[in-house]
């Protein structure tokens, strides 16, 4: 009882930010859009409050606001953003947007952690030059100060050779480095506040292991306080302290993480963490046989770049891809994982001879009594149609849609450059396919951009399979969505599965997906298989060293259980 009256009577954390009753509107041609609307919450210092939700709930809208860096033509109409400090309180929301106060607190007081680094740093100057001009803008250094604490801030977020890598410019970094070189110049000025706005959606599980411990020992080492902006509810449970959601622009739920997690109050709340749990397990489908002989092999596949022949002998500076041997049986949902630069979407390519294999051989079988094809030496008429067969659903919903398209052209394009149908026909046909997707007919006039993100990934998913095809390869296809969009598009994958007796390869790094989608996983690291085996064991029982690591790093959806504090580390 002693030690409960102790917690009891600690003292709460001293508030740092306080906003109140922020909103925010957009001044559209034909109405008013009310992006924010009366959210409020604390940034308490050393602790993490994690604002969550889907695509278009107005959490970056929110976030920006702090730094009054939103915009135009959004504007915000009331509310109160106060930022505490030894000076006393100061009203960011009465300061002038590109005031020589608000430049102060930018970057000074409160910093910000971009989604997606490589459009957050300048291409043309060194990463070193970058947070020189920091250093120098927010703290009175001289030049050879700012160089000297540039470094050790680099070596500070655990960049090997600062002193060289600080002369390097964007496009040499690889994404985690970019992420902690983005960390670097937020912490360069020593704030009160730092604001994650997604810093770890574009990077695979361990680079975000590995990004999110080091921002929470920076974060305890300096006391800040932190408001992280993601919709990985696995993330938000293992670092954070509060928990806000919003959805259209309100907060519905705000409370400690595990009262959130443990004991939802709204619906909405619910639903999210509905769909976060459902990919912690294996979908039902029972696992197709084997029996029989694959549909679709590779043997020896091997992809170079570089070449160079030294003794009678090609070699490569980079093996993209070395040595694959993959079997896909039919109705199979076989999962390809590993981290970026793993060799996965090579391989894919390869598959589909997008790119052409270095060494090795493709072996399709159209049906269990032909014999197989040699897809490696194939003819162009015999590889077109291989390629009907064999299709490929994209990563990014936005880019692989062609935005002067209708839907109707999008989906029904392959279906008249291969003949299939036109007229009337092709309309029905781009009907029928629509539905079996779960749109509407009486969209296929319309344009992509009038689609949410998931919408636009049925219309993809759509087109994939506007040929009959018999394997359908998805690179990344829900990545982008947020996780009940991607909960519903891998349920409306099984359910054309069932319909059509498709195969998929299925291409990912988030382990959640391809525990809930597949039946067997292949594990890639630098190129090479190093582990097969049924999606159970690999995700509850890996093998490998490598295998081990990349499970372990998986964020646990259960604030009560973290285990990437835990992880087990794998050394090159």
């Amino acid at each position: 009882m002693a030690g409960a009256s102790d917690m009891n009577s600690a003292p709460e954390p001293q508030v740092v930010l306080s906003v109140r009753d922020l909103s925010i509107d957009y001044h559209l041609r034909t109405h008013i859009l009310h992006a924010v609307r009366k959210v409020s919450f604390d940034l308490k210092m050393g602790r993490t409050t994690a604002l969550v939700g889907e695509s278009g709930s107005g959490k970056s809208v929110t976030a920006r606001a702090l730094l009054r860096i939103i915009d135009k033509p959004a504007t915000v109409t009331s509310g109160k953003i106060t930022l505490n400090g030894p000076d006393g309180a100061q009203r960011l929301d009465r300061l002038r947007e590109n005031g020589p106060e608000i430049r102060r607190v930018r970057g000074g007081r409160i910093a910000l952690i971009f989604q997606e680094p490589m459009s957050s740093l300048s291409p043309v100057r060194t990463i070193g030059a970058q947070i020189v001009e920091s250093l120098l803008l927010h703290r009175d250094m001289t030049r050879a100060e700012a160089k000297a604490e540039t470094v050790r801030l680099l070596r500070q977020v655990e960049i090997k050779n600062p002193e060289q890598m600080a002369d390097r410019y964007t496009f040499e970094f690889s994404g985690g480095m970019r992420q902690r070189a983005m960390i670097a110049m937020a912490l360069a000025c020593d704030p009160d506040v730092l604001i994650a706005d997604e810093p770890t959606t574009a990077l695979d599980v361990t680079t975000q292991a590995e990004i999110m411990d080091l921002i929470k020992r920076l974060q305890t080492e300096r006391g800040m306080a932190m408001l992280m902006i993601t919709h990985d509810l696995g993330l938000v449970a293992e670092i954070a302290d509060e928990v806000a959601v919003m959805r259209w622009g309100r907060i519905v739920e705000q409370g400690s993480v595990d009262r959130i997690f443990h004991e939802p109050q709204t619906a909405y709340t619910q639903k999210l963490l509905g769909a976060t749990l459902k990919l912690e397990k294996a979908h039902d489908r029972p696992a197709p046989p084997t029996d029989g002989e694959p549909i679709l092999s590779a043997r020896g596949l091997t992809k170079g770049f570089g070449a160079h022949t030294w003794t009678g002998k090609t070699k490569w500076s980079i093996t993209a891809v070395d040595d694959v041997d993959l079997d896909l049986w039919p109705g199979e949902n076989l999962g390809i994982v590993g981290e970026s630069g793993s060799g996965k979407t090579t391989l894919g390519k390869m598959l589909l001879r997008i790119t052409e294999p270095s060494t090795g051989k493709i072996l399709w079988r159209p049906s269990q009594s032909d014999p197989p094809q040699e897809v490696t030496g194939m003819a162009p008429n015999a590889l077109k149609a291989y390629r009907g067969a064999v299709r490929l659903v994209f990563q990014d919903p936005f880019a692989s849609l062609n935005p002067r398209m209708t839907v109707k052209q999008v989906i029904g394009d392959p279906i008249h450059v291969t003949g299939k149908a036109q007229g009337r026909a092709l309309d029905e046909r781009v009907g029928e396919l629509l539905e079996l997707v779960g749109l509407d007919r009486s969209v296929m006039e319309r344009y992509p951009h009038a689609f949410s993100g998931g919408q636009r990934q049925r219309i993809g998913i759509a087109r994939a399979l506007a040929l009959d095809p018999h394997v359908i390869i998805a690179d990344e296809a829900t990545s982008a969505l947020d996780v009940s969009i991607r909960a519903q598009i891998l349920d409306l994958l099984l359910k054309v599965q069932d319909q059509l007796g498709l195969s998929y390869i299925f291409i990912a790094h988030d382990i959640s997906t391809v525990r809930y989608f597949c039946d067997r996983v292949a594990v890639m690291h630098r190129g090479k298989v190093v582990e097969t085996g049924t999606a159970e064991r690999i995700c509850t029982a890996p093998e490998a060293p490598y295998t081990k690591a990349l499970i372990s790093a998986v964020p646990s959806p259960d604030p009560r259980n973290k285990r990437m504090s835990l992880r087990t580390r794998f050394d090159i």
